[in-house]
C-alpha cells in the first residue's frame, strides 16, 4: 500500500523523549529560585512545547524583564543539569530507524533551543536519521506554522503529504495552522481533552501503539 505521507515531523519533549517530568521540575525549581508564585506541576507541564520566553509569559504574564531573565537562566541551568539523563520512550529509536529505512523524510519541530536539541540528538544517537530540524531559536514559537512551513519548503512536500506528531495543543494547533494532518499522544505533557478539538487523525496512549500505526498505515 502506498504511503499516506512523505514527511513525518516529530515534536521532541514528551513525544520522542520522556522529559516531561524533568522539565516540570526545572520550571518549578526556577520559579522558587527567583521568588515567583508557586504553581502546580500540571500548570508547569502545560507550557511544554512553547519557547521559553512564551512559556514564562504564559505562566506569569508581564513580569519585570530582570525577573524573567533570571527565571530563564535558572531554568536553563536546572534543565541542563539533568538533560543527558533523559531517555527516549521505549521503541522510539527503533521506530525512527525503521521509518527512515522505509524512505520517509523525518524532521523535528521543537520548542527547545538549538543547543538543547543538538545535545539531545547527539546523546540519543539519532541525528543521522532526521533530515532537517527546526527549533525556537530559528523560528517563531508554536503554534505559529513557521517551523512546518519551512520544513515543507525544504523537502518540497505538500501539506497533504505531511504529518505532525505531538503531545500538546501547541503541536496540533501548529499543524492546523500549516494545513497538515496531526497525530496526538497522551503519554506526554497534556491530556487528550486539551487538544482533541484540533481533530488529530489518530491519538495514542503509548508509544508502542503509535509505532505500530506508523509502520502499518503512515
Amino acid at each position: 500500500m502506498p504511503n499516506q505521507f512523505d514527511l513525518i515531523v516529530w515534536d521532541w519533549d514528551g513525544t520522542l523523549a520522556d522529559s516531561t517530568s524533568m522539565i516540570t521540575k526545572a520550571v518549578l525549581k526556577a520559579a522558587e529560585q527567583v521568588g515567583l508564585p508557586t504553581i502546580s506541576a500540571q500548570t508547569a507541564s502545560n507550557i511544554i512545547g512553547l519557547g521559553l520566553g512564551e512559556a514564562i509569559h504564559a505562566l506569569y504574564g508581564d513580569i519585570p524583564a530582570g525577573q524573567a531573565q533570571a527565571f530563564s537562566a535558572q531554568y536553563t541551568s536546572n534543565y541542563y543539569a539533568g538533560e543527558s539523563e533523559i531517555p527516549l520512550f521505549a521503541d522510539a529509536a527503533e521506530t525512527i530507524m525503521a521509518l527512515n529505512k522505509r524512505g520517509f523524510k523525518l524532521a523535528v519541530a521543537t520548542g527547545k533551543g538549538r543547543r538543547g536539541l543538538n545535545l539531545a540528538l547527539e546523546h540519543c544517537g539519532l541525528a543521522h536519521y532526521f533530515h532537517s530540524t527546526r527549533t525556537v531559536d530559528e523560528c517563531f514559537s508554536k503554534p505559529h506554522p513557521q517551523m512546518l512551513d519551512e520544513l515543507m519548503e525544504h523537502f518540497v512536500t505538500l501539506p497533504e503529504r505531511t504529518l505532525m506528531i505531538g503531545d500538546t495543543s501547541y503541536d496540533l494547533q501548529m499543524a492546523k495552522n500549516a494545513g497538515v494532518s496531526s497525530v496526538g499522544v497522551t503519554y506526554g505533557a497534556q491530556p487528550a481533552e486539551q487538544w482533541q478539538h484540533l481533530n488529530p487523525i489518530q491519538q495514542f496512549d503509548d508509544f508502542a501503539s503509535l509505532s505500530k500505526w506508523l509502520l502499518e498505515h503512515a
